[in-house]
């Protein structure tokens, strides 16, 4: 299977806010799963982690989206059952419309085959993994946490794949989500959960034709820390190269992403010139293994990325999740119809703006009279930069907000709206000023001068339908 592709690039983003161990033992009176999950927010779901994982890929690959030839994105939590995942993702991340695509689903084993659909594509290949399953929070609630890994696959990769196996069979009832259900469960049979995953498992990594004196580190299935090390006894790696691709105890069970971001830390923890081995795990049940030549170096911190964080109390993750509280949207105060909306994503997303060709000033969104000279021109396509400074800030809090909000601000609290001003992103001079919704910050914190950066992020969801754009974050967080 060894060619002459590899993995480039990679990215990763974990969601800020982190629920402690403790936090969920003083809850429960049992003792934590995990040390911390970590708790996406109120305005990020599978879709926006994707986008900052994939820009991260992107960015440490110096590549432009455009460039990207084959997307494959998988996940088990899309934000619609039913509806093509990664066409979204890369009209956020400013993809070509020709690109083949490829969505993953159904079960945590998606991750290995989007990675799959990457090493094997023509071109370039950004594969991302993210998930952010929810549960029973007195049953896999606990442990449940969230993220997503982004790979970029070309020809020079030292990172190559050398070769992968599969095991299946039926068992169903380890780990399923049923129709319409967004909760993660199990029939609790500890006994046959336990050995049909690692014996899938063990039996995949033994059917890898390598060498396994050479591994270095490998990232098993972990939805807790001990299950890799139960997979690993009838194997040849020793507790520290298990140890080393294991990150559930610090994001929590990430679904796909778990062994994904797993295989990341083993990466990041393997001797150059070693072997790295992933083992993913799927209900129903299948297993597929992949054997990776372990790069020179990594272009991400996993440590830093994830030791980082906020701590937050345990009602205040109930409250992020959605699981506390209830909240009946009426009215469309801030109702932009869907086909509107769509027309303006290249400025909702990218920060698109127009150039004039008369006087050479800045217009967002590029549409109408230009602002300065009052010509109706056809503007050149410019691009703002995504970081840039507050001018004006005030704070929404309950009641003042168009009906759409009502269930951000339930989970999220109030919020603070400013006007920025940012330069353009090209070689030519220029500012353009525009209002935005601030995020991942205390409303009362923010003040006028403060440096921010867009991130893309859901806005408000009407008639079943979420709408996604870029919001702003105080840069310093």
């Amino acid at each position: 299977m060894s060619s002459e592709r590899g993995i480039v690039a990679t990215g990763l983003y974990v969601p800020r806010q982190r629920l402690s161990g403790d936090e969920i033992q003083a809850a429960w009176g049992t003792s934590a799963p995990v040390d911390q999950a970590a708790i996406p927010t109120a305005d990020e779901d599978t879709l926006t982690m994707s986008v900052a994982a994939g820009r991260k890929a992107l960015a440490n690959a110096d590549l432009d989206a455009a460039g990207v030839s084959h997307l494959a994105v998988a996940t088990t939590t899309p934000p619609l059952e039913e509806e093509e995942f990664a066409p979204r993702v890369g009209a956020a991340l400013g993809t070509s419309a020709e690109l083949t695509t490829e969505t993953a689903t159904q079960s945590p084993v998606a991750g290995a085959e989007a990675l799959l659909s990457g090493a094997d594509a023509d071109g370039t290949a950004l594969v991302i993994v993210a998930d952010a399953p929810g549960g029973d929070p007195a049953e896999a609630g606990q442990r449940l946490g969230a993220g997503a890994a982004a790979f970029v696959f070309d020809e020079g990769g030292d990172a190559k794949l050398i070769d992968s196996a599969q095991q299946s069979r039926d068992a169903p009832g380890i780990r399923f989500r049923g129709g319409g259900s967004q909760s993660v469960t199990g029939l609790d049979i500890t006994t046959y959960e336990r050995e049909t995953i690692r014996e899938l498992v063990s039996a995949a990594v033994e059917g890898l034709s390598i060498d396994h004196e050479a591994v270095d580190a490998v990232s098993l299935y972990q939805p807790t820390g001990g299950l890799p090390h139960r997979i690993a006894r009838s194997l040849p790696y020793g507790g520290g190269a298990v140890g080393a691709g294991i990150v559930v105890d610090e994001i929590g069970d990430a679904g796909a992403a778990t062994t994904a971001i797993g295989l990341l830390a083993a990466l990041a923890a393997s001797d150059p010139g070693s072997l790295t081995v992933a083992g993913f795990f799927g209900s129903g049940a299948s297993a597929i293994t992949l054997a990776f030549e372990s790069p020179a170096e990594l272009d991400v911190d996993v440590d830093a990325a994830l030791a980082g964080g906020e701590q937050i109390s345990y009602a205040e993750a109930l409250r992020e999740r959605g699981t506390i509280g209830t909240a009946e949207v009426a009215g469309g105060g801030a109702h932009v119809s869907l086909p509107s909306w769509q027309r303006t994503l290249a400025q909702r997303y990218r920060l698109e703006a127009g150039r004039c060709p008369e006087c050479g000033a800045v217009a967002f969104p590029p549409e109408g009279a230009c602002p300065d000279c009052h010509e109706r021109v056809t503007f050149e396509t410019e691009s703002l930069a995504r970081t840039g400074e507050i001018v004006a800030v005030t704070v929404i809090g309950q009641g003042g907000a168009p009906p759409e909000f009502v269930e951000l601000q339930r989970r999220d609290g109030p919020f603070a709206v400013a006007i920025v001003e940012v330069e353009t992103a090209g070689e030519r001079d220029g500012t353009a000023r525009f209002p935005v919704q601030l995020t991942d910050c205390n409303p009362e914190d923010v003040s006028v001068g403060d440096e921010i950066a867009g991130r893309f992020r859901r806005i408000y969801s009407v008639e079943g339908v979420t709408r996604y754009g870029l919001k702003f974050v105080p840069e310093q967080r």
